[in-house]
């Protein structure tokens, strides 16, 4: 048996010992170090003999405002490109783009690619350490959500996908890969993890969460962060705080109490560094409370460094400190934005490109930010740079960084992963459909398949793309489903592939830039001519005048140019539109209302008012290699404008046909699996949790012939099933399984993996419940709807296996304790099915009363257990002023006196016994 769980206590007791193997690799890198500047050679500084604080000090009176302000500033770049702003040093780069163009054969050698990583990130070094004046090594940064974002590195299931395995040990074991990886290539910190709680699922990036849950995310955040630290790879926990807002809509205003933050958001950020010792934390995008979050004293300071006793590196987001600018309008300028980070605790402003420094440098330029408040900043970088060794040991061997991404047990534990965080939904019993198939199996379940005789239609653009989700290293090559198949060497399976009609169906699409011309000066160019004024009723001269090769716009951040106003402006565009062949097209304008659109001079849409945003065609008979006179007319009055000009030419909607070829297919097997996903990412939000496209009406066909039909689902987000669930015999979701995800996904259908993992988040049954989660405090009247139910469609923890389990024999011992006192409950846990298989047991406490509501219960403790058939173990979790204590009338952590109802099963709704622990 392997216990592979969490809970307070657990986090901070269950800590492996660190592995030193590739650490001591490192030695074989150079260890010297040349300074740029001969007079500090000997400096005290590079001293690694001395106190840290001794060489922070001496190095601090040596720096330049200019290598001061540059030591707190990180950008994506490279001193090939940048040499003379990067003279001064800098905080750290961002290298992941490589080169490939002209060497292709090293995209598929792993070991090939690391060795070109290493000895880059080896030249950078050698650039700062050699040829600036003080020699300060940059701190070379990546993401890592679920795997090292460069070429070569393997890409592991996402951050939801390792939640819904509910293993901490093998998260662990992920964390620790990932971090080789990136160590031997010379990463010294990665942006990662993302401890946000994923409660709206129409959220586009809850693929980089670990759920809902603050405890099941803050077990999770520390068995990630933890191996990176010891390897000498600073993380990130991020988005700091609650990333966000109303509707499910990224880095929206936050607008919650004092006591929500505390009970909810905090506490995966405050393991993180308590627990996990994360040495840097990334501020969100959003404002909290009225000021953003990098400009938010109250977090950066009063809570992260005062309350919390965070002695590491703060940094924004990318272009975060200008938001206060740009977005929020708290600021007048960058500079402004500049000075109020830096006096809320800010320490690194993390920007899109180096260049991009002299939007901040003004500030401190000006004298507009205290010395004091630079220095301190500027001593916590010094101080993790000196942490971190890089004075000493700034190289990395290309060796180990091939011997890292070369090992082929990087390949058998992202299959692990895979396997483990597979959630199988629905699994209901069927009866045989065809003719040929034994009576004998009449009553078996959907899954896993039956091998004696699978043929089997595999359905879906999902099962042939292998998409593998968000920060995924360039270039990664993934198994698919379908491909996982086919290379199975089984006797008797037979697999048949239909492509189906895909996740995204297009009515329209941008009119391609080689339809468009327009004369200047005589000479006729590609594109349309686009002016742009300053008013809304091109009452004067534009203010600019320019090519645009389309007509695709979004201003979500400003206006079309510097010189026009973000919510007041209007543009016009004038040319010609060539017709690539004779049809007859939908024409017309997809945005913000205020447009009107003329064809050979005749007005065919008149949309001159505001209102909202949408979508106006008109048909327009064309005739191949004809031109017309073309113009549009746009304005803007409230910002975030929307303009393209759209056509239907060349769009072809053959998803009847692909339909029908899936349904073929499906006739003539004895399982269908249709694989359908979703569409979301950062800044990617959902306002529907329907399958996109036309795959529910995919489902439903292929469902109605009879054949039982197996829906895989790929995707983070919840998923509403409504329309088809009872159409089908199994559900199962594999979130974004990584690179071995398509043969994990086989192994289960095949029955060679048992299903165990269990849902981070909750799933609705449909968008008009959310937020809907499973931890809320208890409502002033009912939960229900008018129309419909206020129970989830699945609940948070739920997760079907192939064996069963049994439990039994609950304890708690002592049933009564002082409120500092500690308790042990235990129970007992039999697989009682004929497979051998893991079960997640999770325990959840519930205040029969306390001076301040609490949740209707609260997951508190879980374990995933390994069990043979007929085997039983003794599950124990221990309770303590830790698990027990509440936040009083005064946001005081304290223990009550009172009864604690003791839940224990296999889901939040699926509480299998009960008991109680009396405090006193």
């Amino acid at each position: 048996m392997s216990l592979r769980g969490g809970s307070l206590i657990a986090v901070t007791s269950r800590v492996r010992r660190r592995s030193l193997s590739f650490v001591a690799a490192m030695a074989l890198a150079s260890v010297t170090a040349c300074a740029g500047d001969r007079s500090t050679a000997h400096a005290p500084y590079r001293d690694a003999s001395l106190a840290t604080e001794t060489r922070v000090r001496d190095l601090l009176r040596r720096m330049t405002l200019d290598e001061k302000f540059w030591q707190l500033y990180m950008a994506p770049g490279d001193p090939a490109e940048s040499r003379d702003s990067l003279i001064h040093g800098v905080y750290g780069l961002q290298l992941r783009a490589l080169r490939t163009d002209g060497d292709r054969d090293t995209l598929g050698d792993p070991t090939a690619l690391a060795r070109r990583y290493a000895d880059r990130a080896n030249r950078v070094q050698h650039f700062f350490v050699d040829s600036t004046r003080l020699g300060i090594p940059a701190i070379l940064f990546e993401e890592a959500a679920h795997g090292l974002v460069q070429y070569g590195a393997m890409a592991y299931p996402a951050a939801i996908a390792l939640a819904a395995s509910w293993d901490t040990v093998l998260v662990r074991r992920v964390a620790t890969a990932i971090a080789r990886e990136a160590r031997t290539r010379g990463v010294r910190q990665v942006l990662s993890p993302v401890l946000n709680l994923a409660r709206d699922p129409r959220w586009g990036r809850v693929e980089e969460t670990f759920g809902e849950d603050a405890l099941l995310a803050s077990a999770m955040g520390v068995a990630y962060i933890q191996p990176f630290e010891r390897a000498g790879v600073v993380t990130t926990p991020k988005h700091f705080i609650a990333n966000y807002g109303d509707g499910g809509r990224d880095s929206y205003p936050i607008e919650v109490s004092r006591r929500q933050l505390e009970e909810v958001w905090y506490p995966p950020f405050r393991a993180a560094v308590e627990i996990g010792g994360a040495r840097s934390v990334m501020a969100a995008y959003n404002s909290v409370d009225g000021s953003p979050a990098a400009q938010n004293h109250e977090l950066l300071t009063e809570t992260l460094r005062d309350a919390w006793g965070f002695r590491g590196v703060t940094i924004s987001d990318a272009a975060g400190v200008g938001g206060a600018n740009v977005l929020h309008f708290t600021a007048p300028d960058y500079a402004t934005a500049t000075k109020l980070a830096l006096d809320a605790g800010l320490d690194v402003i993390f920007q899109s490109s180096v260049d991009q420094a002299r939007l901040f440098r003004k500030s401190f330029a000006d004298g507009m930010i205290a010395p004091r408040t630079i220095d301190s900043a500027v001593a916590r970088v010094l101080r993790l740079k000196f942490a971190l060794g890089l004075f000493e040991r700034p190289y990395v061997n290309s060796d180990s960084a091939a011997s890292a991404s070369g090992d082929s047990a990087n390949r058998r534990l992202a299959r692990d992963a895979a396997r483990a965080s597979i959630v199988l939904l629905r699994n209901e019993r069927i009866a045989p459909r065809l003719a040929t198939a034994p009576m004998r199996d009449s009553g078996r379940r959907a899954l896993p398949l039956d091998r004696s005789d699978a043929r089997v239609a595999v359905i879906g653009a999902d099962a042939l793309d292998a998409r593998l989700g968000g920060y995924t290293a360039p270039g990664a090559r993934a198994v698919s489903i379908a491909d996982a198949l086919r290379e199975r060497i089984e006797p008797r399976l037979v697999v048949s592939i239909a492509r189906g009609p895909g996740r995204v169906t297009r009515s329209v699409v941008p009119v391609d830039s080689s339809a468009l011309r327009h004369d200047s000066s005589g000479v006729t160019v590609g594109g349309l001519r686009g002016e742009y004024f300053d008013n809304i009723t091109f009452g004067h001269a534009p203010v600019l005048t320019r090519t645009d090769r389309t007509l695709d716009f979004s201003w979500t951040l400003g206006g079309p140019a510097r010189a026009l106003p973000r919510d007041w402006y209007s543009a016009r565009w004038t040319g010609m539109l060539r017709a690539p062949a004779s049809s007859r097209v939908r024409l017309g304008i997809q945005g913000n209302d205020g447009y009107r659109l003329w064809l050979d001079g005749r007005l065919l849409i008149d949309n001159w008012h505001k209102h909202s945003n949408g979508m106006m065609v008109v048909p327009v008979q064309l005739e191949r290699g004809t031109t017309h006179a073309l113009r549009v007319d746009y304005f803007e009055t409230t910002g975030n404008g929307h303009v393209r000009l759209v056509w239907d030419q060349g769009v072809v909607d053959d998803s009847r046909a692909r339909i029908a070829e899936a349904v073929a297919a499906a006739r003539t097997s004895q399982t269908a699996i249709v694989v359908a996903g979703i569409e979301e990412g950062e800044f990617r939000d959902r306002s529907s949790l329907k399958l996109p496209g036309h795959q529910e009406e995919l489902i439903l066909a292929v469902a109605a012939t009879g054949t039982p039909t197996v829906v895989v689902l790929v995707g983070a987000g919840a998923i509403t099933m409504s329309p088809w669930l009872d159409r089908v015999a199994a559900v199962v979701s594999v979130w974004y399984p990584g690179q071995e995800g398509g043969r994990a996904i086989a192994d289960m259908l095949l029955g060679d993996a048992n299903p165990a993992g269990r849902l981070p988040m909750t799933f609705p049954m449909s968008e008009g419940q959310l937020p809907l989660v499973y931890d809320h405090k208890p409502t002033g009247r009912g939960d229900d709807y008018a129309d419909g139910t206020g129970q989830p469609l699945f609940p948070f923890g739920h997760g079907l296996s192939y064996s069963s389990f049994e439990y039994a024999s609950l304890a708690i011992e002592p049933s009564s304790i002082a409120v500092n006192g500690r308790a042990t409950v235990r129970c007992r846990v039999t697989n009682t099915g004929v497979r051998a298989g893991d079960e997640v047991v999770q325990l959840y406490l519930r205040r029969t009363l306390s001076s301040v509501a609490q949740p209707i219960y609260k997951l508190t403790g879980f374990q995933r257990i390994s069990l043979r058939p007929g085997e039983s173990r003794d599950v124990t979790f221990t309770l303590g002023p830790t698990e027990l204590s509440i936040l009083d009338v005064d946001r005081r952590r304290v223990v009550e006196p009172g009864d604690v109802r003791i839940l224990i099963g296999a889901s939040s709704r699926d509480l299998r016994l009960r008991g109680t622990l009396t405090l006193r």
